[in-house]
C-alpha cells in the first residue's frame, strides 16, 4: 500500500539478491515453496532492527525470483513472534522502520504468502500475520493485539485489516481491552482460515502452498492476490470494472490457453508467465 497516495503498489525488487548470512532467519527453498523462519526463539522471535532488516531482504528476494511460486511464515520454538522487541530505549526496531526504503510487507509479495502460526502472535507478530494472505494456528496459541496497554496503537494495517476478517464490533473489543485470545477463536471469527494441533501448523501450511504451486498459473496468482487486497479499497462496481480489464488482458496470454487446452486434455499445465515481468496493468501502473 502506497500511503502517501493511498494507492497499491506492487514495489520494485529488481536489485534483490539471494538471502545470505542471516541471523535473525532460517531459509529454505523446495521446489517453489520458500519457508521462512523467524529464528530467535529464546526471546520468543521478537522483532529487532537486525530482523526487520532481515525479513525485508528475504521477502523481496521470494518477490523477485520467479522460481519462488509461494512464502511459508513462520517461527523457530514456542512462539510465531512477540512483537517488537522491547528495550529500556523502547520498541526495538521501530526507530529504524523510517530509514528501511526497502521494507516490503506480505501483502506486496507477489507470490501468496501463509502464515503458520504455531504458538504465541503477539502485538506486531499478530499484525504481521495478517499481512499474510492466508493464516493457520494452534488451537491453544496465545494471541493478543495489547498496544493499548503499552501506550500505543496497532501498526502495519492491523486497525483495518482486524475489521477486514472479524467485523467492527469483534476488532473494537480486541484492540480497545488488548486482551489475549486463543487460535482457536481466532479461527472462529475467520482471522484464520483453520485452528490445528500445533504439530500439524507448518505442515497443513506447506501443503497449502504446495498446491498453489502444483496447481495455479504464477502470473493468475498473483494478480488474484492483488484483486483481493483491493477489495477493501474499491467499491463494488468499481472492483468488478478493475476485475473486467485484468481479465480482458489475461484472456489473450499463453497461460490462459495453457489452462484450458491443459484442462481438456487432462494433463497438468506447463504455465509461462511469470510475476516478474508478464503481470498485467493495474489502472495506475504503466506496465
Amino acid at each position: 500500500m502506497n500511503y502517501e497516495d493511498n494507492t497499491f503498489a506492487w514495489v520494485d525488487t529488481s536489485d534483490a539478491v539471494p538471502p545470505a548470512a542471516l541471523t535473525r532467519l532460517l531459509f529454505e527453498a523446495d521446489d517453489g515453496v520458500a519457508t521462512v523462519t523467524l529464528n530467535r526463539p529464546d526471546k520468543l522471535n521478537a522483532v529487532d532492527a537486525v530482523l526487520r532488516h532481515e525479513l525485508s531482504a528475504v521477502l523481496r528476494w521470494c518477490d523477485a525470483a520467479d522460481e519462488v511460486r509461494a512464502v511459508v511464515l513462520t517461527g523457530a520454538g514456542r512462539a510465531f513472534c512477540a512483537g517488537s522487541e522491547m528495550t529500556q530505549s523502547g520498541f526495538g526496531g521501530t526507530a529504524n522502520a523510517r530509514a528501511e526504503p526497502e521494507w516490503i510487507a506480505p501483502y506486496q509479495v507477489r507470490k501468496p504468502v501463509v502464515a503458520a502460526i504455531q504458538g504465541a502472535a503477539v502485538g506486531l507478530g499478530l499484525t504481521l500475520a495478517m499481512q499474510c494472505d492466508v493464516r493457520f494456528v494452534a488451537y491453544d496459541a496465545v494471541l493478543s493485539l495489547p498496544f493499548v496497554r503499552l501506550g500505543v496503537t496497532a501498526e502495519l494495517m492491523g486497525h483495518w485489516n482486524l475489521v477486514r476478517h472479524v467485523g467492527l464490533g469483534r476488532a473494537q473489543e480486541l484492540l480497545l481491552t488488548g486482551r489475549r485470545f486463543t487460535g482457536a477463536e481466532a479461527a472462529m471469527w475467520g482471522l484464520a482460515v483453520s485452528a490445528l494441533p500445533t504439530e500439524q501448523v507448518l505442515p497443513r501450511a506447506t501443503a497449502l502452498a504446495r498446491e498453489i504451486v502444483e496447481h495455479a498459473a504464477p502470473v493468475a496468482v498473483a494478480t488474484t492476490k492483488r484483486l483481493l487486497w483491493e477489495t477493501g479499497d474499491l467499491g463494488p462496481f468499481e472492483h468488478a470494472r478493475r476485475e473486467r480489464l485484468v481479465m480482458e488482458r489475461l484472456l489473450d496470454r499463453p497461460d490462459a490457453h495453457e489452462g484450458v487446452t491443459a484442462f481438456l486434455e487432462k494433463r497438468t499445465p506447463a504455465w509461462t508467465g511469470r510475476p516478474s515481468t508478464d503481470l498485467p496493468a493495474f489502472g495506475e501502473d504503466s506496465a
